[in-house]
């Protein structure tokens, strides 16, 4: 494969979840999405991109959830993502950032009485957001 038509898509990618940062999505969504916008991308190669990006801690992988299909998130730098958790809403599928001082003392409490450090980054709790549960 030619390597400038790589990185081309590579690009693509990137830019896609760099102007997406407060969404989810799947592998099939993204290159439906650049198919879309007139620059297909093949499904192979948005789950190897998309994976190597979860790797360096660019992208954030969430599973479970309604989706049966992993979702993925751009990880920006402003949110500090890898300090707090997450909430996800299992009706509406809606994303929230949880920077609360209470679950900062529960992964003190965690490390301090059972020797294990929680990845705030990967930590999703899932429930009703207070619209979906009414």
């Amino acid at each position: 494969m030619n390597n400038t038509y790589n990185t081309k898509q590579k690009k693509l990618i990137s830019e896609f979840f760099e102007g997406n940062t407060e969404k989810q999505f799947t592998c099939d969504e993204i290159s439906e999405a650049l198919k879309i916008k007139g620059t297909p991308v093949g499904k192979t190669t948005v789950y190897r991109y998309v994976e190597k990006l979860v790797n360096e801690g660019k992208i954030r992988k969430i599973t479970g959830g309604i989706s049966k299909s992993a979702l993925y998130q751009y990880i920006d730098e402003d949110m500090n993502c890898n300090s707090h958790m997450h909430l996800k809403c299992l009706k509406c599928g809606e994303f929230f950032h949880l920077g609360c001082d209470f679950l900062n003392s529960v992964n003190d409490h965690i490390y301090e009485h059972h020797r294990f450090r929680v990845d705030n980054s990967k930590s999703v709790l899932y429930g009703l957001c207070e619209k979906c549960a009414e």
